[in-house]
C-alpha cells in the first residue's frame, strides 16, 4: 500500500515516479462478508473506513456500480460548514467539522481542507436579525459565529458590490471562520485508501441488482458480478436511494431525487478567499486552488436521476452571481456538472437501522452531503457495528416523519425541493 511522506515523495522523484504502489487494490468479490456497504461515494467509503478503524470490523465490501467517486462526492461545490440553527443539525455538522480538521493527518492523505470561512450575506435588517438568532444558537452549542458589518465585508471581499445602489444592498452577514472547502476527489481517494489499507474490499463496476433474503431478513445482494452474502447490508447511495430500495420491495420513501448543478470558471488571479452565499436567492461561491470560481445555486425543480441540468437554472445562477459581482460579466464558464441529490421531507438526513431486518440506511442529505461525509460515515459505522444509533445521529430516524419529530432547519415544510 502506498505510503505518503516527504521521504517517499523524494525517493520516487529520484526514480522517475515508477515505483508508486496503487492507492487501493482491485479485488474480486468474496462469497460473503460481515458487512456490505452499497455505494462507493464519500459516505459509503467513510462508513467502511470507520467500521475498520473505530470498530475493528474489516471483513467489509464496498460495492460501487461505476468507478470510485463517480457520483455526488465528485459532483459538488466542496463547501464545508456547521452553521445550522437546530441543535440536532448543529451537533451533527460540528462533529463533522472536528473530523474534517484532522482528516488529512488521520488518512495520511491531503484532502486539501482549507478553513477560509463561510460568509452568509444579509440584504435586509430582518434577515440580519435572523442570522443573529442563528449565530447565537450556534454559539450556545460551542460553534464559532460572528456578525459582520458591511464595511468589514467590503474589506474581506473587495470585488463585492456593497454600494447603496446595488440591486440587493448588503447590510451585514454571518461568518463562520472555521468553515471552508476541501478537494472532493481527494476525500474519496483518501477514504478509499484508508479503508483498503485496513482490509476493506472496494469493488468497482459492481452494480447491485437485487437483495437476498432469509425469510424477512436481508442476507446479501445480487450484483452484476454474482451473489454476495453478508450479515449486515448498508445502503448509502444518495440520489439512487429510491431505486435501490425498490429492489428490496420498499416502494415509498420520504425523499425525492433532484438534480443540482455546479459550475466552474476559467482560472483567475486570487479573487475571493472565503465561501460566500447570497441572501436574496440561492447562490454560493468559492475559489479553487487552480483559480477557478466554483459556484452553484438552486435545484432544477423537477425529479430526475440525470447527472445534468437545464439551461434556465444556468441563467438564474449567472444572474445572481452578477448581482453580487458585476465585474465578472465577461468571465468564461469552463465546465458544469450535475449531482443527484436525495432531498428529504424536512431537509435533514436519515441514518438509521432498517427499514428491513439486516439492513441499514443512510440517505436524505439534500445540499449537505459533502460536508457531512466524515460524520455520516462515523455515525453510520457506529449504528451498523452496535445495532443502535449514536447520540449524535439518534434524531435522524426514518420514522420521525410518522411521529411528527421533523428536523426542519429552514422551516420550509414537507416540500423536499425547497430544502
Amino acid at each position: 500500500m502506498a505510503e505518503y511522506s516527504a521521504f517517499s515523495l523524494l525517493k520516487n522523484a529520484l526514480t522517475g515516479n515508477k515505483d508508486w504502489k496503487p492507492a487501493w487494490r482491485k479485488p474480486d468479490p468474496k462469497a460473503s462478508y460481515d458487512v456490505i456497504v452499497i455505494g462507493g461515494g464519500g459516505h459509503g467509503l467513510s462508513t467502511a473506513y470507520y467500521l475498520a478503524k473505530e470498530h475493528g470490523i474489516t471483513n467489509v465490501a464496498v460495492l460501487e456500480k461505476g468507478w470510485l467517486g463517480s457520483g455526488n462526492v465528485g459532483r459538488n461545490t466542496t463547501a464545508v460548514r456547521s452553521n445550522y440553527l437546530l441543535p440536532a443539525n448543529t451537533r451533527f455538522y460540528e462533529h463533522s467539522m472536528k473530523l474534517w480538521e484532522n482528516l488529512s493527518h488521520d488518512l495520511n492523505y491531503n484532502v486539501m481542507f482549507s478553513q477560509r470561512g463561510c460568509l452568509n450575506l444579509a440584504h435586509t435588517p430582518a434577515q440580519l436579525d435572523d442570522f443573529a438568532r442563528r449565530g447565537n444558537a450556534m454559539r450556545h452549542l460551542g460553534v464559532d459565529a460572528e456578525l459582520m458589518t458591511t464595511a468589514e465585508i467590503a474589506r474581506l471581499v473587495p470585488a463585492l458590490d456593497v454600494s447603496a445602489t446595488a440591486r440587493f444592498p448588503i447590510v451585514g452577514g454571518l461568518m463562520q471562520r472555521r468553515a471552508g472547502t476541501a478537494r472532493h476527489d481527494a476525500v474519496a481517494w483518501g477514504y478509499a485508501r484508508g479503508a483498503d489499507r485496513r482490509g476493506v474490499d472496494i469493488i468497482e463496476n459492481c452494480e447491485v441488482t437485487g437483495f437476498l433474503r432469509d425469510g424477512d431478513r436481508i442476507s446479501g445482494v445480487s450484483t452484476s458480478r454474482g451473489e454476495i452474502r453478508a450479515r449486515k447490508v448498508a445502503v448509502a447511495v444518495a440520489g439512487s436511494t429510491g431505486q435501490v430500495m425498490r429492489l428490496a420491495g420498499i416502494d415509498t420513501m420520504p425523499i425525492e431525487s433532484h438534480v443540482l448543478q455546479a459550475f466552474v470558471t476559467e482560472s483567475l488571479k486570487p479573487f475571493i478567499n472565503t465561501v460566500l452565499t447570497f441572501g436574496m436567492g440561492h447562490f454560493y461561491m468559492s475559489q479553487s486552488d487552480k483559480g477557478g470560481l466554483v459556484y452553484g445555486g438552486d435545484l432544477d425543480g423537477y425529479n430526475s436521476y440525470a447527472q445534468r441540468g437545464s439551461l434556465p437554472v444556468v441563467d438564474e445562477v449567472m444572474s445572481e452571481m452578477l448581482a453580487l459581482f458585476p465585474g465578472l460579466a465577461r468571465v468564461r464558464m469552463l465546465r458544469s456538472w450535475g449531482g443527484v441529490c436525495d432531498m428529504s421531507m424536512d431537509g435533514s438526513p436519515i441514518i438509521t437501522i432498517g427499514p428491513l431486518p439486516g439492513m441499514y440506511l443512510n440517505c436524505g442529505w439534500c445540499y449537505g452531503g459533502f460536508k457531512a461525509t466524515p460524520a455520516s460515515g462515523w455515525c453510520f459505522a457506529w449504528t451498523i457495528a452496535k445495532d443502535e444509533p449514536h447520540d449524535i445521529n439518534a434524531p435522524f430516524t426514518l420514522d420521525r416523519f410518522h411521529r411528527g419529530l421533523v428536523i426542519d432547519d429552514k422551516g420550509q415544510g414537507a416540500t423536499p425541493r425547497l430544502h
